[in-house]
């Protein structure tokens, strides 16, 4: 399946680095206007250097009230793609203090709602069918150890997409989630390196015996931007190579 998004305009978060920065290459490249934000200037020039189409909006999505007049200041788009955010393995549920969890709700939650009012005002105002896509997690359908904070932003961001995809949709908008398992971005191998068996713990449990390429996350994301899915909308698309459909792959 090939992408034209020629004449579409889509801004994506988290765009300096890992998932973000291949959707807003992938976009870039099938004739896509891409706004690329991120709160780091130095990713953002370096994406602007390799790609100068690529407009990049410097902005901290925690401060809910700076992002909002950045991005309203762009015109009318065509799609968004929430990709900022962080993850959080430091502390057992019954230790987690409030602090850590509330870091992760702003950053991975609270960030995504305030981008799609925003841009879904705007869309409707000016009667502009479009999609939304956020970019959750299979954290958000199953627990794992230290996890709470983040299993409980993920799965938060899926009922999200479910309450706007509601509530835009006759206004022709869809909202749609991604459930990526682990994708070897730079965030996953720092992980790694401090530790985590993360890699060897997916690998184990998927069917498909391996982590997913950074291309079978974007595409799907390009799929759900396009007018290939112009009929879905409230879903959560799994992307997982069967580590979720098994309790154990042998016996």
């Amino acid at each position: 399946m090939s992408f034209d998004f020629s004449g579409k305009k889509v801004l994506v978060t988290g765009a300096g680095k890992g998932i973000g920065r291949g959707v807003a290459i992938a976009l870039s490249e099938s004739g896509c206007k891409v706004y690329a934000l991120s709160r780091t200037k130095s990713t953002l020039d370096s994406l602007t250097e390799e790609y100068p189409s690529i407009t990049p909006i410097v902005a901290d999505l925690c401060d809910w009230e700076d992002t909002k007049k950045k991005i309203e200041k762009l015109e009318v788009l065509d799609g968004l793609v929430n990709n900022a955010g962080i993850s959080a393995h430091d502390y057992a549920a019954v230790d987690c203090p409030r602090e850590n969890i509330c870091k992760v709700l702003d950053n991975n939650l609270l960030s995504a709602i305030n981008c799609s009012q925003v841009i879904a005002k705007k869309m409707i105002e000016a009667k502009v069918k479009g999609s939304i896509v956020n970019v959750s997690s299979i954290g958000g359908l199953a627990s794992f150890p230290n996890g709470l904070p983040y299993n409980i932003s993920k799965a938060a961001m899926d009922m999200a997409s479910k309450v706007f995809a509601l509530e835009l949709g006759p206004h022709g908008i869809r909202v749609n989630s991604v459930n990526p398992s682990l994708v070897m971005t730079p965030m996953i191998r720092e992980l790694i390196q401090n530790g985590l068996p993360l890699d060897k713990t997916a690998v184990a449990r998927s069917s498909m015996g391996r982590l997913l390429e950074m291309n079978e996350i974007v595409d799907p994301i390009l799929y759900l931007l396009s007018d290939h899915s112009a009929m879905v909308t409230g879903q959560m698309h799994v992307v997982d190579g069967g580590l979720l459909c098994n309790i154990t792959t042998k016996i």
